[in-house]
C-alpha cells in the first residue's frame, strides 16, 4: 500500500494522476457497457457495420517514387566458427526449438483456438476477443522454425475464425492490431503470398477495426466498445488515450494498404502520424509525448510524464521502422525518430551505480516540476529494452555511428538488470540510483543507501529507515541487489523486449558476448517457468523459488522464443536488411511499389518472400532480382524501373 505521511511531493502526485486516468479508461469501458447493456447482456457480441458518420473524401496515398538506398543494418561478414563453436551454437539453437515446440504442444492440446494456455492449469483464458490470439500471433514463427504441418494446421484453424463475434465487451484497438491484424500480415508475407486465406481474415479484420476509425477528426477510438458502436451512434475519440496505443498502428495497416492497394488504411494512420508531427514540439518536454494524450481535441499538453516505457514505448519504436517500410521515401519518421532520440539523450538516459562498475544505460521516467526544472525518476522497467535494438538500428539507418555505443550500453544495462538477480531474470519494474557523474562512476554503498532512504521518502515511507542497520535490514527483507533502491513489480512475464534488443546488437556487430548471454537467459528463463504444459509467468524474480502464475501470454511464442531462435541461427537467416522487425515481422523491401506497372503486382516485389533464408537456397544460389525480371516478362516499363533502381543502388546513390 502506498502511504502519504507528510505531504503530497509531485512525483507520487504524477503516479497518482496515472491510475486515476487509468482507471477512467476503464470508467469509461464499464459505463458505456452498461448503458447498452441491451445489446451486451450476453456474450459474445456480433458485430454488423453501420453507416460511416464521417466518411473521408480524400485519401493520403502511400508515398511513391523510387526508394532511396538505405544503408545496411547487419554487420556484413561474421566470424567464422570452429566445428566445436557450431556444435554449441546448434545445441542451443536446438534447446530453443525443444521449449518452442512444448510450449506449442500445450497450447495446442489443450487451448487451440482460444487466446492462451493457461500453463500451470492447462486450461485456457480469453484476454484478446477470444479469437485464438496465441494461434494467430505464432503463425510466422512456426515458418521460421521449419514447422511446416504445424503452420498449415494453424492455417486452416485461421479459416474458423470469425472476427464479428466478439467474446468481450471492448475491443483494445492496440493489442487486436498488433496480435491478430499483425500475425496474419505477418504469416501472409513470410509464406510468400501462398496461403490467401491470410490477406482475406486480414482484410476482415482491418475492415472492422477501420470503423473505429470514424469520429470527426479520424483519431481512432482506442478502448472500442462495441455495444456503442452497434447503436449506429456517431464516435468521439478519447480525452484520456496512452500514446502507445494510438501511436503503434502504423506498421500494420501500412502493410495492409501495401498489398490490397486500398489507400484508406495508410490514410488512417498516417493522420495520426500527422497530428504527432504538429504536436511533438508542443508538448511540456518538446521533441517528446507525454503518456496521455487527449485524441478527441489533439491536446497534447494534459499530462506531464515522459517514458519510453510502457504506455508510450512502441510509439518511438515504430518510428525508424515506419521508415523502413516506406523505402526512405517521405522523411517525415526519420526526423520524428531524430528529434525525439535528442530529447531521451539528453533527460531520460542515466548511468546508474552498480558494484560492478559497468558502463551501462537505461532509460527513466521524466517530467518538469512545479518550477519547471527536469526531474528524473531512475526507472528500469523491462519494456523499455527495446530501446538498445531501436537505437541501434537507428544508428546505422541514419548514419550516426555515435548511437551505436549508447545502443550497446543499454543492451548491457539489461543483460546487468538480467543477471543481477538471483534467478537471473529482470523484474517488471524497479529503481536504481542513478551516478552524479556518468563519466566517473564509483561504487558508493552510503550513496546506495541514500538512494534507498529517498526512494522510501518520496513515498512517505522513511519511518523504519532511521538508522544504517535499519536500512540493511531493509535491504535483505526486500532482497535488494546492490544498486537497487526498489523492485515496484517483481514479476517476469516472458517478456521479448531485452533478448530482441540483444538479438539486434549482436546482428549489428557479431559480437559473441551477446550470445553467451541470450544463453545465460535462457537457461534462466526456463530454469524458472517451465511447466508440464508450457512456460509460466512467475511473481517474483527475488526469490529462487517464485509462484508461477498461470498465465502465458501470446508473445512468448510469438515473439521471445523467436529472438532466441534466430539469435542462434547462421547471421543469413532473416537478415535485419531484409526484414522490418517488429511485434512480428515484415519484409523491409515490401516498400518497391511503385506507381504504373507495378501497382498489382506487389507480391513479387519482396526481392526475398519473408523467409526464404530460411530454406535450402542459398545467398549465393538465389538471385531475387532475377526472380523479380522473370515475374515482369513483358512489362517493359517495369522492368526498366526495376533496373533503374538497381543501377542507382551500385552507384551508392
Amino acid at each position: 500500500m502506498l502511504l502519504i505521511r507528510r505531504r503530497w511531493l509531485l512525483p507520487t502526485f504524477c503516479t497518482a494522476c496515472l491510475i486515476v486516468i487509468w482507471y477512467q479508461l476503464e470508467a469509461e469501458t464499464l459505463s458505456a457497457t452498461r448503458r447498452h447493456h441491451d445489446i451486451a447482456k450476453t456474450l459474445p457480441i456480433h458485430w454488423k457495420k453501420q453507416r460511416e458518420h464521417y466518411p473521408v473524401t480524400s485519401f493520403i496515398s502511400l508515398p511513391t517514387g523510387v526508394p532511396i538506398v538505405i544503408p545496411k543494418i547487419q554487420r556484413q561478414t561474421f566470424d567464422s566458427e570452429s566445428p566445436e563453436e557450431k556444435s554449441t551454437r546448434e545445441s542451443r539453437l536446438q534447446a530453443v526449438v525443444s521449449s518452442f515446440q512444448h510450449s506449442w504442444a500445450g497450447y495446442k492440446e489443450h487451448a487451440w483456438l482460444k487466446d492462451e494456455l493457461a500453463p500451470v492449469s492447462g486450461t485456457s483464458h480469453t484476454s484478446f476477443g477470444g479469437w485464438g490470439a496465441t494461434l494467430v500471433d505464432t503463425l510466422d514463427t512456426l515458418w521460421i522454425l521449419g514447422m511446416r504441418n504445424e503452420f498449415e494446421d494453424a492455417v486452416r484453424a485461421v479459416g474458423q475464425i470469425d472476427f464479428t463475434i466478439l467474446q468481450m465487451t471492448t475491443l483494445n484497438l492496440f493489442e487486436t492490431t498488433i496480435r491478430y491484424l499483425g500475425g496474419l500480415l505477418g504469416a501472409y508475407d513470410v509464406s510468400e503470398g501462398e496461403y490467401d486465406l491470410l490477406l482475406k481474415k486480414a482484410v476482415e479484420l482491418g475492415e472492422m477495426l477501420y470503423a473505429a476509425f470514424d469520429t470527426p477528426n479520424r483519431m481512432p477510438v482506442t478502448r472500442w466498445n462495441w455495444a456503442d458502436y452497434l447503436t449506429g451512434k456517431p464516435q468521439v475519440a478519447h480525452e484520456t488515450t496512452l500514446v502507445a496505443e494510438i501511436g503503434s498502428l502504423s506498421l500494420e495497416f501500412t502493410r495492409l494498404s501495401q498489398l490490397t492497394k486500398d489507400p484508406k488504411y495508410f490514410d488512417a494512420i498516417q493522420r495520426i502520424t500527422n497530428a504527432f508531427d504538429e504536436g511533438q514540439k508542443k508538448t511540456l518536454v518538446p521533441g517528446m509525448w507525454p503518456i496521455v494524450i487527449d485524441a478527441a481535441d489533439l491536446s497534447f499538453t494534459k499530462a506531464g510524464t515522459f517514458t519510453l516505457g510502457g504506455m508510450a514505448d512502441s510509439l518511438y519504436e515504430y518510428l525508424p521502422k515506419q521508415y523502413l517500410m516506406l523505402g526512405g521515401l517521405t522523411p517525415q519518421y526519420r526526423n520524428m525518430y531524430q528529434e525525439s532520440l535528442d530529447v531521451i539523450k539528453k533527460y531520460l538516459l542515466f548511468r546508474p551505480l552498480n558494484k560492478e562498475k559497468k558502463d551501462i544505460l537505461f532509460s527513466g521516467d521524466f517530467w518538469r516540476n512545479a518550477l519547471n526544472q527536469p526531474v528524473l525518476e531512475p526507472k528500469g522497467q523491462h519494456l523499455t529494452c527495446f530501446t538498445g535494438g531501436m537505437v541501434g538500428i537507428g544508428a546505422r539507418i541514419f548514419e550516426t555511428p555515435e548511437d551505436l555505443a549508447i545502443a550497446r550500453k543499454l543492451v548491457d544495462g539489461c543483460i546487468w538488470a538480467y543477471e543481477s538477480q538471483v534467478t537471473g531474470l529482470m523484474p517488471e519494474v524497479f529503481y536504481l540510483t542513478a551516478c552524479r557523474d556518468p563519466d566517473h562512476c564509483e561504487w558508493d554503498e552510503n550513496q546506495w543507501h541514500k538512494g534507498i532512504f529517498d526512494k522510501q521518502k518520496k513515498e512517505g515511507e522513511t519511518s523504519s529507515l532511521s538508522s544504517a542497520e535499519e536500512v540493511q535490514q531493509h535491504i535483505q527483507r526486500e532482497r535488494l541487489e546492490p544498486g537497487f533502491t526498489k523492485v515496484a513489480d517483481s514479476r517476469y512475464i516472458l517478456r521479448p523486449e531485452a533478448i530482441e534488443s540483444i538479438f539486434v546488437l549482436y546482428r549489428i556487430t557479431g559480437d559473441e558476448s551477446l550470445r553467451d548471454a541470450a544463453w545465460r537467459m535462457f537457461q534462466a528463463i526456463q530454469a524458472q517457468t517451465h511447466t508440464d504444459f508450457a512456460n509460466a509467468a512467475i511473481s517474483d524474480v527475488t526469490k529462487q523459488q517464485s509462484q508461477k502464475f498461470d498465465s502465458m501470454e501470446s508473445f512468448w511464442l510469438a515473439e521471445t522464443l523467436k529472438y532466441f531462435y534466430l539469435i542462434f541461427s547462421d547471421p543469413s537467416v532473416v537478415s535485419l536488411d531484409e526484414y522490418v522487425l517488429f511485434v512480428l515481422l515484415q519484409p523491409k523491401n515490401c516498400y518497391l511499389m511503385l506507381t504504373g506497372p507495378f501497382i498489382g503486382i506487389q507480391k513479387h516485389i519482396h526481392l526475398r518472400g519473408r523467409h526464404e533464408t530460411v530454406s535450402s537456397r542459398s545467398s549465393e544460389s538465389y538471385d531475387p532480382l532475377n526472380q523479380v525480371r522473370r515475374k515482369l516478362v513483358g512489362k517493359d516499363e517495369a522492368v526498366s524501373v526495376l533496373d533503374s533502381v538497381i543501377a542507382a543502388a551500385a552507384a551508392g546513390r
